[in-house]
């Protein structure tokens, strides 16, 4: 390798440094919001059961309620690339996001705030679903659903409550498609099968159609109808999530 090749000009090592720092500080943000949100819950729960012994009952609020079913599910086509996996993060997740019909913010929001869980398994092996998935690389804009690590968790933090997610926007702003004939470059015919399943149970439909709820488990299993494999029914969220 040439010396000019070996050196990263002092502009662009700067540049990238200064993205890292802005999504760290994202990162930070969400767990100390999180945080907040644990000691809320805990004196929340306090205040319940006190009412409770008193014989005095009251509703409370919790920011991770599921959605109100009354709203109707977004209508997404998940019609990105078909091609066989890995499958690596868009160059630009915002135009991907707002076309799926999702908020993006400087920030994430903070009126409605879950979590659910994605395994992608093709022929008994798993997909990684990438870190930073709806966060622009340069760390200014950031989808009311994304992902910050490789675990499969998906953060819906949204601006706004009562709005409804499916596994279609998902995939849509990943830029690869999914569909009940398939995912990415993988075809579902006679050979191999897409099955999706939730907390454990087989679905049928479109697995795009899937909507995300709190601490759901979705699995994608691609390959032969007769293999077998070990689908989670559920996952062990992190403290808070």
């Amino acid at each position: 390798m040439s010396s000019r090749s070996s050196k990263e000009p002092k502009g662009r090592a700067q540049q990238r440094l200064g993205s890292r720092e802005r999504v760290a500080a994202m990162r930070r943000e969400e767990e100390q919001r999180d945080r907040r949100q644990r000691r809320l819950i805990v004196a929340a729960t306090g205040f319940v059961l006190a009412l409770t012994v008193g014989g005095v009952a009251w509703g409370i609020i919790n920011e991770r309620d599921d959605p109100e079913p009354d709203t109707p599910l977004p209508t997404v086509v998940a019609d990105g690339r078909e091609t066989e996996p890995p499958w690596s993060l868009p160059a630009d997740p915002v135009p991907l996001a707002e076309n799926a019909g999702l908020q993006v913010e400087p920030m994430e929001g903070t009126a409605a705030h879950f979590h659910a869980h994605l395994d992608v398994i093709v022929n008994g092996e798993p997909v990684v679903l990438p870190a930073n998935l709806g966060i622009h690389p340069a760390g200014t804009a950031m989808s009311e659903l994304h992902t910050h690590d490789e675990r499969g968790v998906l953060h819906v933090e949204a601006p706004e409550r009562g709005a409804r997610y499916t596994l279609g926007q998902v995939f849509a702003q990943w830029d690869v498609r999914l569909d009940e004939d398939g995912i990415g470059g993988l075809e579902a015919d006679e050979s191999n099968t897409l099955r999706a399943y939730v907390d454990g149970k087989l679905v049928s439909g479109d697995p795009a159609d899937i909507e995300l709820l709190s601490h759901r488990q979705i699995a994608l299993v691609y390959g032969p109808p007769d293999e077998d494999v070990d689908v989670p029914d559920s996952f062990d969220f992190a403290e808070g999530e």
